[in-house]
């Protein structure tokens, strides 16, 4: 197929034979030629999003919830830098996501026009590749090697940028195209002498544990995982990234790993003779202090990325490869060895952990709302069929602790960036890539304020999230290590949302929502009821509990997970063991 055509109609033309049906943005100068088409596009729906920053979090929760490329679009200069965070937070995630920018006409680059940026430098410690385009017959091309980058191999962000003139520019539209790529071919099929290696070593291991990560599901890969899992035998520990990726009810999970693990997580890591990680990282969240992560650990390492393989922990065993891949390779190769490890003293050990320090919270004496309560009655009631995402802090720790996730990808969260205000907008594009699912942002009052102008997209475009603000009157996360590590000296962290600066119900009424507040924890369920029974406009919950209300377990940055603390001033708690 041959046509004549700008270079701006030539983009729109080939997001639509790439099958994108939804691009969040932001009109400006430099893109505008892009939107003149846009306009006519019967295929893709522009949401019309009130932060650049918000679009590329929308494009992240559309990609998380439906496994397809997110796309965002934004204009030159600061319209492509507010894109900076939400890049840098999928680039963390290992979502696939393009961002296209416009950039200044080709003759003004370097010239430092107006709303000039060089988005292409600034981005590229943060994409797996981006594309700096002058040339209108090269956008078709870019926009397919863009897609094929992002959603292959580990996925990630793509950054196309291109000059205003070559958007302008009239070119031949020419489909299909053929990707010029001689240098990118993700290794998907492992070595099969390192996936018998690793058969090996599982049959030997006394204390196996499986370390899940979200690589796992980012590979479709968690009825493997299952299968694997159950005919081993063998713990399971999901990371933040791996929620729901293995059943929170199936007895052989653990918990989550890491910083606010769970001990029996947490012990099965520390206490393990071969650990089997797979789409993992090994980061300092979950590691802690490396040195003495593990110790007495063998180590296999999955994962698509070579770059991760002994990044952070040496290998005995480094994989490279697809886990969906992987792992149905292993279940092979473990019939093969035909050997079923006895753990028999090593699940009582972990049984034992389990029994001994189960998740808790503290109840105020006062009366007051316990978030954990919240989260508690949040997952009862919603159900595991839903999807929640969150932002980062306290209200992030407390979703992964206290809802009960039992399908893959239902938890949404920014896990290595730590961005606050991901949740409403990332809501937003998943409610919007799955209409059918029910979609729940919980929030911090802090993460809050960050992006709740988004709200107002939700509204307009009748996307009918629903909201769950945790709110303590502060940024809670940090008063916390300000309680523990600063003498309670609280140096600009309180947000003064307890006396209603903003009143939260008020503000979702502002945006065409439907606010409520909760303060007791006799109304709970009433107010979370309620909401679910509004299916026609987004929601807000104004969930006011206690400022004082702390995550734990703990293990503080930088120590070592043996000083893991079950609550405040209670000594590590393997102190007193061997």
């Amino acid at each position: 197929m041959t046509e004549q055509m700008t270079g701006a109609q030539a983009l729109v033309r080939a997001l639509e034979h790439v099958g994108v049906d939804t691009v969040f943005g932001i009109p400006g100068g430099a893109i505008l030629p892009a939107y003149d088409p846009l306009y006519d596009s019967t295929k893709v729906r522009h949401v019309l999003v009130r932060h650049e920053q918000g679009a590329g979090h929308a494009a992240q929760g559309y990609a998380q919830a439906t496994g397809r490329v997110g796309v965002c679009m934004a204009t030159s200069g600061p319209g492509a830098t507010n894109l900076v965070t939400p890049i840098a937070d999928a680039y963390m995630d290992s979502v696939p996501l393009v961002a296209i920018t416009g950039q200044v006409a080709s003759a003004a680059i370097g010239t430092d026009a107006f709303q000039e940026a060089d988005i292409s430098g600034i981005t590229m410690p943060i994409t797996k590749h981006n594309f700096l385009v002058t040339n209108p017959a090269d956008i078709p091309r870019t926009i397919v090697e863009a897609f094929h980058i992002a959603s292959t191999g580990r996925p990630g962000p793509v950054l196309v940028d291109i000059a205003k003139d070559a958007l302008q520019a009239t070119t031949t539209f020419q489909w299909p195209v053929t990707m010029q790529l001689p240098g990118y071919r993700p290794v998907t099929r492992p070595h099969s002498k390192q996936i018998r290696e690793a058969a090996k070593l599982i049959a030997e291991a006394k204390r196996p544990v499986l370390y899940v990560g979200g690589g796992v599901h980012r590979a479709g890969a968690s009825a493997l995982l299952l299968e694997f899992a159950e005919l081993t035998g063998i713990p399971v520990v999901t990371t933040l990234m791996a929620r729901g990726t293995f059943p929170d009810s199936h007895p052989q999970h653990m918990g989550m790993p890491g910083m606010h693990g769970s001990v029996s997580a947490v012990g099965a890591l520390q206490k393990s003779d071969l650990i089997i990680g797979l789409g993992v990282r090994f980061d300092d969240r979950v590691t802690g202090d490396l040195s003495s992560f593990a110790p007495y650990a063998k180590v296999v390492h999955a994962d698509i990325d070579p770059a991760e393989i002994s990044k952070n922990r040496h290998a005995d065993v480094p994989i490279v490869g697809d886990c969906k891949e992987v792992l149905a390779d292993l279940i092979a190769a473990v019939r093969a060895e035909d050997r079923k490890g006895d753990y028999a003293d090593w699940w009582t050990l972990l049984n034992g952990y389990r029994a001994t320090y189960p998740l808790g919270y503290e109840q105020f004496e006062d009366g007051s709302l316990a978030p954990q309560y919240v989260m508690e009655r949040l997952g009862a009631i919603v159900g595991p069929d839903a999807l929640y995402t969150a932002g980062v802090g306290q209200h992030q720790m407390w979703a992964a602790q206290f809802i009960g996730y039992e399908k893959p990808g239902t938890f949404i969260n920014s896990g290595g960036a730590g961005t606050m205000g991901f949740a409403v907008p990332a809501a937003m594009g998943a409610k919007m890539g799955r209409p059918e699912s029910t979609v729940w942002a919980i929030d911090g009052d802090g993460c809050f304020q960050m992006t709740n102008q988004e709200l107002a997209t939700c509204a307009i475009e009748g996307v009918p999230i629903k909201v769950a603000v945790i709110n303590n009157g502060n940024l809670g996360m940090v008063r916390q290590w300000q309680t523990l590590f600063y003498n309670e000296r609280y140096s600009n962290t309180d947000l003064q949302t307890v006396r209603r600066i903003p009143d939260f119900v008020k503000l979702a009424e502002a945006y065409g929502c439907v606010g409520l507040r909760c303060e007791r924890p006799e109304d709970v369920d009433a107010t979370i009821k309620k909401a679910m029974e509004i299916n026609d406009v987004p929601v807000v919950i104004d969930f006011v509990v206690h400022q004082d209300a702390m995550v734990w377990p703990m293990v503080a940055a930088g120590t070592s997970n043996d000083d893991i603390k079950f609550a405040r001033d209670m000594a590590p708690v393997w102190d007193n063991e061997e």
